[in-house]
């Protein structure tokens, strides 16, 4: 076990809880006998530099600090390389801390989950899904939901999910579908019209909508959510079964598993993790245990 470990900040994660997390977090660790070194970078750019730098010179564990934007940062930075990730998720969505049983909002505990780990030399292997150069951990958005991150991204008011809520809102009222052509594991393409087409590597995105509830992280697959064109009032009214996973056996919804998933769609961009990828076509691969997490669970 190398004593020294590297957190690495989004110091405005939250709304200024990622600055907080980090100091109740490096408490735990130090106190635990644990060396921290702060990766506070000047934009994502720098950040992630430093982050590759740290896991280059062998630091025991690359620890993201903030939501799911920093966990999707550092994995770009820890993926196939076997330094361990350690998350304190004290941001807004924090999709990939909840499917992975980790501490939400409680960075105090999360740090606790960390210097144990490290301490009994314990961690979990997730997959990953890889787009190109990009690494994500919890979904591909396509679509309607990719939409929504588009237009919250544009949004300066409100802050935190409410903002997600209302750009989801304000896309609905302008509802379509589109044209997709999916191919699954190099096989047949299947030309459908879809409101949205979600791959899942982990269940859930936008803080909690379970839209591939299914899915597993262990699995080697991608669990595939095609929401089929639908009407407005189909979908407000199927829409609250999201964030309890229950919208998997509705008529709209159809479910795929595959190891390798390649979209296509004239106008649509691809989002992972909440990052933007790029406009479709895109493929996307699964990699088995690409990352080693601590955790509380062996």
């Amino acid at each position: 076990m190398t004593s020294e470990v590297s957190l690495f900040v989004n110091p405005v994660a939250g709304r200024g809880r990622g600055a907080q997390g980090a100091r109740a977090a490096a408490e735990v660790l130090c106190a635990a006998g644990f060396s921290v070194r702060m990766l506070v970078g000047k934009d994502a750019d720098d950040a992630l530099s430093l982050a590759h730098k740290a896991v280059d010179e062998g630091t025991g564990a690359l620890i993201a600090v903030g939501g799911d934007g920093m966990a999707s940062l550092a994995l770009q930075a820890v993926a196939c390389t076997g330094t361990p990730l350690g998350m304190v998720a004290v941001g807004t969505g924090n999709d990939f801390a909840r499917a992975t049983g980790l501490p939400v909002l409680d960075p105090a505990a999360a740090g606790r989950v960390v210097a144990e780990a490290l301490k009994e030399d314990r961690t979990r292997p997730l997959d990953l899904g890889r787009v190109g150069g990009r690494w994500f951990g919890s979904v591909l958005a396509s679509g309607l939901d990719s939409r929504v991150n588009d237009r919250g991204n544009r949004m300066r008011w409100p802050k935190g999910k409410l903002r997600y809520d209302l750009a989801v809102l304000a896309e609905v009222a302008a509802l379509r579908a589109f044209d997709y052509r999916l191919t699954l594991d190099g096989g047949e393409p299947m030309e459908l019209r879809a409101t949205l087409v979600a791959v899942g590597n982990g269940p859930s995105y936008g803080g909690g909508m379970r839209i591939c509830a299914a899915a597993s992280m262990e699995d080697g697959l991608f669990d595939v959510a095609v929401v089929g064109a639908c009407s407005r009032t189909e979908l407000l009214r199927a829409f609250p079964r999201i964030y309890r996973g229950t919208h998997l056996d509705h008529p709209l919804v159809t479910l795929h598993r595959a190891q390798s998933v390649t979209l296509e769609a004239p106008g649509v961009t691809g989002y992972a993790d909440g990052e933007p990828l790029g406009p479709l076509p895109l493929t996307a691969e699964s990699y088995p245990a690409a990352v080693r997490l601590l955790t509380s669970v062996s």
